[in-house]
């Protein structure tokens, strides 16, 4: 049963509007939060339709861009706006492209993370680059990883777009993610040095108090993982409500 939240952090087992009716800004985490493998909770809908125009999605995804999530959500009967989501591999290149204009750029990613680097104005070069941007690559083969710690070796700055290493299915299987293709880089070269702006880091967050105009104080996030989720809300100093789902939720996806 959800409960009725005060302003301390909390702890609940699935979506509802009365836990954010004070709050001025609703920033919400996508896997095990919303949906899961592309299927959403049957409670979801309803909650993003609740909080309207105060509902922001915050999430670690580096497969899709903004436009294209919430092209994809709005099927699934989320309407969420595309300037009202943050996603670790966006934020990330676009990031880089304003502080390093004209670099050249290895990208392991998806085709949707590639069009919008070189709509952002990337050149991408897996020869010599000067950043190595790797992002949640589904295609990551063996050949892409040596040609990936080549351009380390060489010297390349290293951004990763989070360092998760898994996010929860729909089965309760852990769904790999980048930090286990990170993961897989230090096994060949040991330990990297990196850069990130997903979760834990509170970039995004902090992000969507600026655009938004909200105080912390007047902000709520909502997430599965105290871990990540839960750090980005200390860090940007707002309430944290812990979404515990349990696994009939989670196979019950719609």
């Amino acid at each position: 049963m959800t409960q009725v939240l005060n302003r301390a952090d909390s702890i609940v087992h699935s979506l509802a509007s009365e836990m954010v009716e004070s709050d001025r800004l609703v920033l919400c985490d996508l896997d095990g939060c919303l949906m899961s493998e592309g299927r959403a909770f049957g409670d979801a809908a309803a909650f993003v339709r609740a909080c309207a125009d105060r509902f922001w999605i915050v999430s670690n995804n580096s497969t899709h861009s903004a436009h294209g999530l919430s092209t994809a959500l709005a099927r699934l009967g989320l309407a969420v706006p595309s300037d009202r989501i943050l996603l670790a591999g966006e934020e990330t290149l676009r990031h880089i492209a304003a502080e390093r204009a004209g670099a050249r750029l290895a990208l392991f990613g998806s085709p949707e993370m590639e069009r919008l680097a070189r709509l952002l104005g990337f050149v991408l070069d897996f020869g010599r680059p000067d950043l190595v941007l790797l992002c949640r690559d589904t295609q990551l083969s063996l050949t892409r990883l040596d040609a990936l710690t080549a351009a380390l070796r060489m010297g390349a700055e290293f951004w990763i777009s989070n360092p998760d290493t898994a996010h929860p299915g729909a089965d309760g299987q852990p769904i790999a993610e980048t930090g286990a293709l990170l993961a897989a880089v230090e096994a060949i070269l040991g330990r990297m040095p990196y850069h990130s702006l997903g979760k834990p880091d509170p970039h995004m967050a902090n992000a969507a108090l600026d655009r938004s105009g909200c105080a912390p104080s007047d902000a709520v996030f909502i997430g599965d993982n105290p871990l990540t989720d839960g750090a980005v809300a200390k860090a940007a100093g707002v309430r944290f409500i812990r979404l515990a789902r349990d696994a009939r939720q989670t196979e019950a996806c719609a």
